[in-house]
């Protein structure tokens, strides 16, 4: 069986695909966790190409290509991976290539975090909340009570400091500058998973065209919001798996660029 990775954003841990993999099985699965977001954050590390390389490297350790699926930041680092080294993969999937589209904008809560001073304050007020209160605040958002009771005891300070270096390197136009290579992504059969209701995501029409850009296919999932995998485990696995039931084999060698 190819490998399959999974690569979760912000502000979470690999536990936001437990619902997912409990119904998708588990063989063959490896769950990596973005430093800050449920692994140690090394001092001087954290802009978006520091998560792209980090990626990269974990996956230079798997023997074959892999099947890459990634959610929110995991999402845009997903992409920026297929754009640079698409050798490492048989396939990928991301829920985030709108913010790689050239008039993203990032939502309200993402500029407070790229501002200094109201970032600062901002992170502090809601990662140094209790824990209960960090995961009442992950269920309003429409998680699972015990996925977002895993969630909140993952988030803290050390995830705070991630947040505001990520979300600063990624300031526009990074984003739209990164998205002018998309078209090396179709390099490897991707797709996008545009679920309805996410409102952070771009609006869908700009959506389905960064994914035509990048050669990939799309799902629209209808009814459901950011954290899919979570409000429909049955629908999310079966996007997943029609996806790569349709994925052949890329040939050895092909695609690489430096990165």
């Amino acid at each position: 069986m190819t490998p399959r990775v999974f690569v979760h954003g912000n502000p979470e841990t690999d536990a936001v695909w437990d619902p997912m993999l409990d119904v998708l099985g588990r063989e063959g699965v490896t769950c990596l966790s973005p430093p800050g977001f449920g692994a140690h954050l090394p001092d001087g590390f954290g802009t978006r190409l520091d998560y792209r390389d980090w990626l990269i490297r974990e996956l230079e350790t798997f023997d074959e290509p892999v099947d890459l699926v990634g959610h929110d930041w995991g999402g845009g680092h997903v992409v920026a991976v297929a754009m640079a080294r698409p050798d490492l993969l048989r396939s990928w999937v991301s829920d985030a290539i709108g913010i790689y589209h050239p008039e993203y904008v990032w939502h309200d809560l993402a500029q407070v975090w790229q501002t200094p001073g109201a970032g600062e304050q901002n992170v502090a007020e809601r990662f140094g909340a209790p824990e209960p209160a960090r995961a009442a605040v992950m269920e309003a958002r429409g998680i699972d009570r015990a996925v977002a009771a895993r969630l909140a005891a993952g988030q803290g300070e050390e995830m705070g400091r991630a947040v505001l270096r990520l979300y600063r390197s990624a300031a526009q136009p990074a984003m739209a500058d990164a998205g002018r290579d998309l078209h090396l992504a179709a390099a490897r059969p991707g797709l996008c998973v545009l679920a309805a209701e996410d409102d952070l995501a771009g609006p869908i029409t700009a959506r389905t065209r960064t994914a035509e850009r990048a050669g990939a296919r799309t799902a629209v999932l209808e009814g459901l919001g950011h954290w899919w995998m979570v409000q429909d485990p049955a629908r999310a696995a079966g996007t997943l798996a029609t996806f790569w039931d349709g994925v052949g084999r890329p040939p050895l060698g092909s695609g690489v660029r430096d990165a």
